[in-house]
């Protein structure tokens, strides 16, 4: 038992010397409860067109069936909160795309934790994830004590927040578990659901994707915004971060120190004509490491035509 202390510890270590802020560990069993809400949140048709939320559902719910003999879910949160804030001519752009690609940035990182824990540990079998696998990430962080899920489907730490990338590692190796928080301290709030524009923050902790201007200006793929809802974007560009922006827990959010978070200076700066006036291959090679490529050059001009100038 020993031994799994100093190991326990030693994840917890190398995790806060690899720049992550948060290391929760939760045993690897299937999710059943949240099985049950993410069937039914897709079969009400809440996510809209993404159609890739609806495969891989056996993946989704067993980290067995990602990582054979699996023993431990480690999630690890990693701030993203900038100490910047946009002039007030910009488009708005989400906070999480100002700098670099967090995927390439964090995906690089877990590769160097999963290394540093195999000299120490042994031989560890695991895979890590970043928001782009069949793991749901929210759910391993509350199994793991690091937060709970608010009312606008982040998840929120009681310390710090909820601007915060999730990792997931799901290994073959027991570790000492950290017991989930007793409850949620949403409470009687409701300012994420009084403040989102397009009513996408239903009750019951419920969103509906389809509605959210997230999903609008990021993962709908339509040549054309419906035309009924450009009053409701309120300038938004790529993403949004007004349910976060009024959450009271995020006055506790702090500057990141990830220095391949730091913003891009056009997307603090540029104006709405500025950003109209951009050619595809200043685009290209502006934001070639930036998120806001999954949008790609027609999907942003496409949500500018929403943009008050």
């Amino acid at each position: 038992m020993l031994r799994q202390d100093q190991h326990t510890q030693f994840v917890k270590t190398v995790a806060q010397s690899h720049g992550f802020d948060y290391c929760g560990i939760a045993k690897a069993q299937p999710l059943d409860a949240d099985a049950k809400r993410l069937e039914a949140w897709l079969n009400k048709g809440l996510h809209g067109k993404m159609q890739y939320m609806e495969n891989h559902f056996d993946l989704r719910i067993n980290p067995e069936k990602l990582v054979p003999g699996a023993k431990s879910v480690i999630t690890l949160l990693k701030n993203y909160y900038p100490a910047a804030q946009q002039s007030p001519h910009a488009p708005l752009i989400a906070k999480y795309a100002w700098g670099k690609d967090y995927h390439e940035v964090i995906r690089a990182q877990l590769k160097l934790f999963l290394t540093e824990l195999k000299t120490k540990i042994g031989d560890i079998n695991g895979r890590g994830f970043v928001d782009s696998a069949p793991v749901l990430e929210r759910a391993w962080a509350v199994h793991a004590g690091l937060g709970w899920v608010g009312k606008n489907g982040n998840l929120i730490h009681k310390q710090a927040g909820s601007f915060f990338f999730i990792a997931t590692l799901i290994v073959d190796v027991a570790f000492n578990y950290d017991d989930p928080l007793a409850k949620d301290y949403c409470g009687t709030c409701t300012k994420c659901i009084d403040a989102c524009p397009t009513d996408a923050i239903l009750p019951n902790k419920t969103i509906n994707g389809s509605q959210c201007i997230s999903y609008y200006t990021i993962e709908l793929k339509d040549a054309l915004l419906p035309s009924d809802k450009q009053e409701q974007f309120k300038n938004w560009m790529f993403g949004c971060d007004i349910c976060q922006d009024v959450c009271p827990w995020n006055r506790f959010s702090q500057p990141h120190q990830e220095t391949a978070f730091n913003p891009i200076p056009a997307i603090l700066n540029l104006s709405t004509s500025e950003w109209e006036a951009m050619s595809e291959d200043i685009f290209q090679q502006t934001f070639k490491d930036s998120p806001l490529k999954r949008a790609k050059f027609k999907g942003i001009k496409r949500n500018l035509q929403f943009i008050h100038p």
